[in-house]
């Protein structure tokens, strides 16, 4: 795998790079743009950051929630896209949007709909839901908890990613991504 830095994204979809078409390939049911894309995904994370606080105070406390937690979170936004490029074994692409709050890398590789869910959830396990967990268990970790609550509603574009996956492609599909948008395809043969 190999990182290239792209900067900020234009809006321009054409400009993501893309994979060639496939032959008889399906488009994700999804949102039409970015700007409806992160709609979407802003209200999610919302929704699931709630949960995850609610999980988080109930176990803690008010007093339990820690900036130094929030800090680490910031400085998780870079590695959190560095998970999910080092699921990939050609060129990864990182671009920024901070006007949208986004952060997101693309790739024009074809992935199996396991490695696309994997590489999809890798960051939100190790960023969000194993710090979480780790808090529950022992709530003096209130870093780790602030840091996992935090993450787990970072993730949700992922989970966005991670639905579409599991409920539109089948069992054998490849999946790969045409400028903002996802494709699946069953290979010859299968």
């Amino acid at each position: 795998m190999k990182l290239i830095y792209k900067g900020k994204f234009d809006g321009d979809e054409n400009s993501l790079p893309s994979s060639e078409p496939v032959e008889g390939a399906v488009m994700f049911k999804e949102a039409a743009d970015m700007k409806q894309f992160a709609i979407l995904v802003n209200v999610l994370a919302v929704v699931v950051m709630v949960i995850a606080f609610v999980l988080f105070f109930w176990r803690g406390g008010i007093m339990a929630f820690s900036f130094w937690g929030y800090l680490l979170f910031m400085l998780s936004l870079f590695p959190h896209e560095l998970l999910h490029g080092l699921c990939f074994k050609e060129n990864v692409y990182l671009y920024t949007n901070w006007k949208q709050g986004m952060l997101f890398v693309t790739g024009p590789e074809h992935l199996s709909k396991a490695r696309f869910v994997f590489m999809s959830l890798l960051p939100n396990i190790l960023f969000g839901f194993l710090p979480l967990l780790i808090f529950l268990i022992d709530p003096s970790h209130n870093i780790l908890g602030t840091f996992g609550a935090i993450s787990i509603g970072a993730g949700a574009g992922d989970y966005y990613n991670v639905y579409n996956a599991l409920t539109q492609v089948p069992k054998g599909g490849k999946i790969y991504n045409v400028g903002f948008h996802s494709w699946w395809y069953l290979p010859k043969g299968e």
